[in-house]
């Protein structure tokens, strides 16, 4: 298969390629950071049951601190993403004016994030007189910027990534680093499985807090809910507070898939897209093989997949575990699973398939696929236990 060329990169914008690599490193260490938190023992909060009348609540007493760094990191992030911007915007604007630009004009070179088309136009105006040629009415440089403003977005401006990468990043250079807080995005009675999460109710976009009651159920009811935990980040000045690793992988994505390609061709983005990242560490004899052979794959769903191995290892060693079979303990199921990747651990639970209501074939289907793991299991422990041992 023959890799793509990437040859609508020009020479001077190669290095944006590497900003934005380095952005998505930075998002990933943020996911390592919060994989850790999310599956530390005892989780990231702690509930109790307090009988209030003829109802028990559930309330939470007890949410683990966030590690400091997450927030450094976010911050550090946010600011490679606009810098990716602003370096592109700058180097075209230099392509174009034939060489290296005055002080006073290259303090007018910046990318400006306009929810208004009126603030827009405020903003050319202002470059009329001292800004560069490229950056005045009627320039080509202009058009693309134009196309990237928030106002393009008109029924919600404030909601373009444009907006919130220079909200988060205004914030974080002259306020505090970025805040965050633990939520609780959905959770469910586990007699009442749904069919998909999207099928969940929506839950407050707010941070969870100590004394806050999740649930109320008749006084000496059990009723087992699973419940899913994130980390939010506030949008500052708001009172939203999306999902972190959301919100970095849309503000990463459209900044790489969107804004960079459009202000270096003017144009559609090219099919050879920029990957996530690519080998930065060490230095490149030829830079454009070492973008193309980049990865696709960015920070959240490397982070989502963690997060669900993680789950789902657990899940098979209790299923597998479930079995009578005297030839496998716990501990054989358990090096069995830790060993797999997870990828090989997704795959495995692929091969067992929901049960909503009563369906002998999916019956028959899962248990086929439930003995087949378990022969994988038992082969393994066959194959790494001493000979003594069996």
């Amino acid at each position: 298969m023959t890799r793509p060329t990437h040859d609508w990169i020009p020479e001077r914008h190669l290095g944006v390629a590497a900003t934005l690599s380095h952005a998505d490193d930075l998002i990933g260490q943020i996911g390592d950071l919060l994989f850790d938190y999310q599956v530390q023992p005892g989780g990231t909060f702690t509930l109790r049951e307090l009988p209030a009348g003829s109802v028990s609540r559930t309330e939470v007493v007890h949410v683990a601190p966030i590690p400091r760094k997450v927030s450094l990191l976010v911050a550090d992030a946010l600011v490679a993403l606009r810098a990716a911007l602003e370096h592109a915007l700058f180097a075209e604007v230099e392509f174009l004016e034939g060489g290296q630009l005055n002080e006073r004009a290259a303090k007018l070179v910046e990318i400006p994030a306009s929810e208004t088309y009126i603030k827009f136009t405020e903003w050319v105006r202002k470059r009329a007189k001292n800004g560069p040629p490229s950056l005045r009415t009627g320039g080509e440089l202009v058009r693309r910027i134009e196309g990237l403003q928030p106002f393009q977005l008109y029924k919600e401006p404030h909601s373009h990534p444009l907006a919130r990468l220079t909200l988060h990043t205004n914030h974080a250079k002259h306020r505090t680093p970025a805040v965050m807080a633990v939520r609780l995005a959905a959770m469910y009675r586990d007699d009442q499985l749904p069919r998909s999460i999207r099928d969940l109710p929506a839950r407050p976009e707010e941070p969870l807090r100590v004394g806050d009651v999740v649930a109320e159920t008749p006084l000496g009811t059990k009723v087992p809910v699973t419940l899913f935990p994130t980390v939010g980040i506030n949008r500052p000045g708001t009172d939203r507070w999306p999902v972190l690793m959301t919100e970095l992988d849309e503000i990463s994505t459209w900044v790489r898939t969107q804004a960079v390609p459009r202000l270096i061709t003017g144009g559609d983005p090219p099919e050879s897209g920029l990957p996530t990242r690519y080998e930065i560490s060490v230095g490149q004899e030829d830079e454009r093989a070492a973008i193309a052979a980049g990865s696709m794959i960015s920070a959240l769903e490397r982070h989502k997949q963690r997060l669900s191995a993680a789950t789902v290892r657990r899940g098979l060693v209790d299923l597998i575990g479930q079995s009578k079979d005297d030839a496998l303990s716990v501990a054989d199921i358990e090096a069995w699973a830790g060993q797999l990747t997870d990828e090989e651990v997704l795959e495995r639970m692929s091969r067992l398939r929901m049960l909503f209501t009563y369906d002998p074939d999916i019956l028959q289907q899962n248990a086929e696929a439930v003995t087949g793991l378990r022969n994988e299991v038992m082969s393994f422990a066959l194959d790494n236990d001493p000979p003594k041992a069996r």
